[in-house]
């Protein structure tokens, strides 16, 4: 059985101020992608839900996770980070037995 990602509450939150800014609601789709320095890639980004997405909810705010990517994102935790040289949304995937500085690449 695969555990799917969690999502935490600062990234719904974030979530939320971007539909409220945008005027409309879109999921965060978290995909991996063959590619980067390191093997593996995050694609995030705005997206509508496909039929077969795991759909994680809250309040309204969704984040999907296509079933190829899902494997790789078991157990992970999406979050959102806000440091001195940006913010993101970030993922602490505990599958990943390495990854590159930039932190959207890894290796598994």
């Amino acid at each position: 059985m695969i555990l799917p990602p969690r999502v935490t509450d600062r990234a719904f939150a974030r979530l939320a101020e971007i539909a409220e800014a945008a005027g409309e609601t879109r999921a965060l789709r978290i995909a991996v992608e063959g590619g980067g320095c390191s093997g593996f890639q995050y694609d995030i980004k705005l997206d509508d839900p496909a039929a077969d997405d795991l759909v994680i909810e809250k309040d309204g705010q969704k984040v999907l996770v296509d079933q190829v990517s899902l494997p790789f994102l078991q157990n992970a935790e999406i979050d959102y980070a806000e440091e001195l040289i940006g913010s993101r949304f970030v993922i602490n995937n505990p599958n990943a037995s390495s990854s590159c500085g930039c932190g959207t690449s890894f290796s598994i």
